[in-house]
């Protein structure tokens, strides 16, 4: 960066937010708070959607997480049972929004297990079905769909990226619990 590039930054983030040019407005300025309120409560929704789905069933999203081959049967189980309430609490603490940089983070993490074990199957020739939004299980071939769910869960991830980075949104309890 040359000189007068970073003497142009260094004015650009001393002035109030709405007066930045472009880009930096967007992401610095009233609009990100609203952008944010949007992508937590998307982000809740997805986990709120996945952990309803299985929690009626839990020994549907045990045999879901068998069907990846990667855990010891001593914790199918647990977590086949134990995810479900895992994306509920996620899915609470986005929708009120307490400890949202922390859920977002753990939500990030949860997604690339989910990613990781989704191109895993992919690779050992595998044919199931994901079970994130419940089901799960053995597959014909011609119905498995690994490159949609390692797309829509990276579109998820880069939701919970953002919420890492800008955890401060509209209406949510840590606004609250910081004024």
């Amino acid at each position: 960066m040359t000189t007068s590039q970073d003497a142009m930054t260094a004015r650009s983030a001393d002035r109030p937010a709405e007066d930045r040019p472009g880009l930096r407005r967007l992401l610095d300025g009233p609009a990100a708070a609203w952008a944010g309120l949007a992508v937590r409560l998307g982000l809740a929704a997805v986990w709120a959607w996945a952990g309803l789905a299985k929690i009626s069933d839990p020994a549907e999203a045990a045999q879901a997480v068998r069907a990846y081959r990667l855990l010891p049967e001593s914790l199918v189980k647990p977590v086949g049972y134990g995810l479900p309430f895992l994306e509920l609490a996620l899915g609470l603490l986005l929708l009120v929004g307490l400890g949202t940089r922390i859920a977002a983070f753990l939500s990030g993490v949860l997604l690339l297990v989910f990613i990781a074990g989704i191109s895993s199957v992919w690779a050992r020739g595998l044919t199931i079905d994901c079970g994130c939004f419940g089901g799960g299980g053995q597959v014909a071939a011609s119905q498995t769909k690994y490159l949609q769910e390692i797309l829509r869960d990276s579109g998820f991830l880069l939701l919970a990226a953002w919420l890492v980075w800008k955890p401060r949104s509209r209406v949510s309890a840590d606004g609250w619990l910081a004024a």
